[in-house]
Formats: C-alpha cells, sequence, structure tokens
C-alpha cells in the first residue's frame, strides 16, 4: 500500500494550537515543550515535523500532543490534539496513533479551520 508523506509544520502558532486543545477536549492548556519528529516505514518518510506538548486540565491526562497540517490544496489547516493516555505516553506514539487510524479508517478526524 502506497502511504503519502504528511508534514507538519512549525506555521502553527501555540495559541491557535491551545485553542484547538480546547475546542477538541474541552480544557486550558500550557505549551511545555517542542518536539521533532520523524516517522519511517518500510524505508519511506511517511511523517516528519513538529509535535508541541502541553500541560492540560483534562480530568483523564495532565499532558497533550497536538500539531497541525495544511490540507491538500486549501488554505485551511488540520488539527491533531492526542491526550497522553494509554499506550500513547509520548509525542511519537501520539503521531503513530493517528497514523494507524488514518490508514483503519480512511480518514482522519481532526478540526479543520
Amino acid at each position: 500500500m502506497k502511504r503519502k508523506k504528511t508534514n507538519s509544520t512549525s506555521e502553527t502558532s501555540i495559541e491557535v494550537l491551545q485553542k484547538a486543545i480546547l475546542d477538541l477536549h474541552g480544557c486550558k492548556a500550557t505549551w511545555i515543550k517542542s518536539a521533532p519528529f520523524k516517522e519511517v516505514f518500510e524505508g519511506e518518510t511517511v511523517w516528519e515535523g513538529i509535535v508541541q506538548v502541553f500541560e492540560v486540565d483534562h480530568p483523564k491526562s495532565n499532558l497533550c500532543y497536538a500539531w497541525s497540517h495544511a490540507l491538500d490544496n486549501s488554505k485551511k489547516r488540520r488539527f491533531f490534539a492526542v491526550l497522553h493516555q494509554g499506550v500513547v505516553d509520548s509525542p511519537q506514539k501520539a503521531v503513530r496513533a493517528v497514523i494507524v487510524r488514518d490508514q483503519s479508517y480512511h480518514g482522519i478526524q481532526g478540526k479543520i479551520i
């Protein structure tokens, strides 16, 4: 199966990602750090970008990993905010979880603005 490379860019401000976290998870977020990451599958880069790590006041988690990417042929962006819980215990695993979901459901749900 041919996988499409997705680039996450650092063009999204911390404030916009904080708004996405609020919209998607209903909690406030405080930025902690940036985590650059590159995911390679069968020798090809399938995702490369920067995941922002936030402290959150969510009842199920105290951390959230957030990023966005531009949609093809559009000025809109898709936003992702994945809570630190269960097997998702790092920025890398948050990205991998979204990639797996994309392959499983043929489409990623996220906030588009």
